[in-house]
């Protein structure tokens, strides 16, 4: 073949090349995939592309061909990345070793990878949480110490709060880790503030704001109870609550005196005293636990939950009356007639309290106003703080959690209809995220409330007997108390082990004694007896409160029994879908037609 016929023939296969070079190149830049070859060119020297792996976009394009043994003969080198591009390569590759949405954690990880995970970029999960509490006590110290100055800074009072705080919230927290109740947690945290040598913050906080704040989280608490007490199960079980109420209460303020008479040489008048002082439950330890098993629905067949908040607090009436009485008659106080006859009083106020302001929220505010949830919610707080600190201005302090119970179960009792029960729901929202913040403030302050040095070490020993003496006469006595509410012995034990926790009346209570004595310049041995008093409410919160709370948590998954799902209970009623009530979806989607904001057609959405 001569020439000029080699000369169109060669250009007809470099022309092909460089189409098949653009192609290849296009294919690169739009899909990412390995070049394109034409077809019927197998046995043709085919170009080649080699891509740089490079972040910044920036690849070498070189015409390789095969020679035959399967090596490539380059006919262009690389060109060298500039220092820029070097550096931007290097940042993006570690920026991916360190980026939350580019490293997902393996089915079953490891310790090691989940703790690597947790604190990748950008903060998230546990680590979020932490770092959003740390910036809100940040900016609340920073407030705080625009406003208070030197209160807000290390020794004053605001600062120490912050600190007791943030404590409780640390020890919660790790106490949750190892499957214990936080509570526990957040009352060791108020004791080491209040007990560790050279530490001693929670000494710097006013008494008067102690004791404000403290019922301030109880109220909260209490609400909390009310809106979840089950109407049914109460009247159901109405003859247990009030056995349960009175019988373990009374039974351990005799026993207790009469230990404390023979072991620990108290007067009578002193022994029982101390007796009604310790016989007093906590409701601050028992409530939250209580509302936990409604939500598991753990007990709730049968009405557990129910019974021991309803009588929790009637508990706690008949202990602080016991202990008031007592102390007035031995410091000659108010009349002894008066005395007797102020636990009956405070049970009345509180319930025609309750009662008054549960049915007034019925309607007010009314339901077509358009900020009506907020309304209600500030209504029904007010309320409740109304009920706890006029009942302790006006001398009858038994009454206030009484009322504030009551106040919340009448109001919830007329939202459980379908039409307003949206309204129970959003206020017992609120009122959880208000739990969140007030559970470490009220455990804190609970715990530094203990203070060592006021325990008198030589009555110590024998304290400790006089307790385990009435605590084993309790748990007994509380057994038997629900002997006629349908429970099995499971479910009686669980009961005994609830009633154990003191925390909130021996906090409140324990010094006064010691503070009147101390007050009308007592005889000496008189303000000792205050401060034997004082030691033996310490020890009381020390054993009882740990141990009830632990005890609580532990048991009720065994001891109690979990009530069926919504469908199972349809089935065994023999109730169909369509006349099984509404549930709170339902019914807000009911108010939305009503309201013309949606359609029967959406609402099938």
């Amino acid at each position: 073949m001569d020439q000029h016929q080699l000369l169109p023939l060669y250009a007809t296969q470099t022309f092909e090349q460089s189409v098949v070079s653009y192609r290849s190149t296009l294919e690169i830049f739009v899909n990412g995939d390995a070049p394109a070859v034409f077809e019927g060119s197998q046995n043709r020297e085919r170009p080649r592309l080699q891509r740089c792996s490079s972040l910044d976009n920036n690849f070498t394009l070189t015409n390789a061909t095969d020679n035959g043994n399967g090596q490539a003969k380059t006919s262009r080198k690389a060109p060298k990345q500039s220092p820029r591009a070097r550096m931007l390569q290097y940042i993006r590759k570690k920026e991916s070793q360190f980026l939350y949405e580019k490293n997902i954690l393996p089915e079953h990880p490891t310790c090691a990878e989940r703790v690597y995970h947790a604190f990748l970029c950008p903060p998230h999960g546990r680590v979020a949480d932490i770092i959003v509490k740390l910036l809100l006590g940040l900016l609340a110290w920073l407030t705080a110490l625009s406003v208070f100055k030197d209160d807000a800074l290390p020794g004053g009072n605001i600062f120490a709060l912050l600190v007791l705080v943030y404590s409780a919230f640390i020890g919660g927290y790790i106490m949750s880790l190892i499957q214990i109740p936080p509570l526990l947690g957040m009352l060791i945290a108020g004791f080491m503030l209040r007990n560790v040598p050279r530490i001693n913050i929670a000494g710097d906080i006013d008494p008067r704001w102690s004791s404000v704040l403290r019922n301030v989280a109880l109220t909260v608490i209490l609400t909390r109870a009310g809106l979840g007490l089950d109407g049914k199960a109460l009247r159901k079980l109405s003859k247990s609550v009030l056995l349960l109420s009175f019988l373990p209460c009374t039974t351990e303020a005799i026993s207790v005196g009469i230990a404390a008479f023979l072991i620990l040489g108290f007067p009578w008048l002193w022994a029982f005293l101390l007796g009604f002082l310790s016989g007093a439950v906590s409701p601050a330890v028992l409530v939250p636990f209580m509302l936990h098993l409604q939500e598991i629905k753990l007990g709730t067949r049968k009405g557990i939950p129910t019974l021991l908040i309803a009588a929790s607090s009637l508990d706690d009436v008949l202990g602080i009356s016991g202990f008031t009485i007592l102390l007035s008659v031995i410091f000659s106080g108010s009349p002894l007639w008066f005395q007797i006859i102020q636990g009956p009083l405070e049970i009345l106020m509180g319930l025609s309290f309750g009662l008054v302001i549960g049915i007034l929220f019925w309607y007010f505010p009314e339901r077509q106003n358009a900020d009506l949830s907020v309304l209600r919610f500030v209504f029904l707080f007010l309320g409740e703080l109304v009920a706890v600190f006029g009942s302790k201005a006006v001398g009858f302090s038994g009454a206030g959690a009484l009322g504030c119970l009551t106040a919340a179960f009448v109001a919830a009792h007329k939202w459980r209809q379908p039409r307003y029960d949206a309204d129970r729901v959003k206020a017992s929202v609120v009122f959880a995220y208000m739990w969140t913040f007030c559970q470490p403030l009220l455990f804190g302050l609970i715990g530094a409330e203990v203070d060592l040095q006021s325990v008198n070490r030589e009555t110590v020993g024998l304290a400790v007997g006089v307790l385990i003496i009435g605590l084993v006469v309790r748990m007994a006595f509380s057994v038997l108390a629900v002997s006629g509410a349908g429970l099995n012995f499971k479910e009686k034990l669980f009961t005994a082990i609830a009633w154990l926790p003191k925390a909130t009346i021996q906090a409140a209570l324990g010094s006064l004694a010691l503070d009147t004595a101390r007050a009308l310049k007592a005889t000496p041995e008189v303000i000792l007896l205050g401060e034997k008093v004082v030691t033996i409410a310490v020890l009381l919160i020390i054993i009882t409160a740990p141990l009830g709370a632990i005890g609580i948590g532990l048991s009720a998954p065994f001891l109690l029994d979990r009530e069926p799902s919504t469908a199972e209970n349809d089935e065994e009623s023999g109730l169909s879908p369509q006349s099984r009530p509404k549930g709170i979806a339902e019914v807000l989607v009911d108010a939305q037609e009503r309201a013309g904001m949606l359609t029967p057609e959406d609402s099938n959405l």
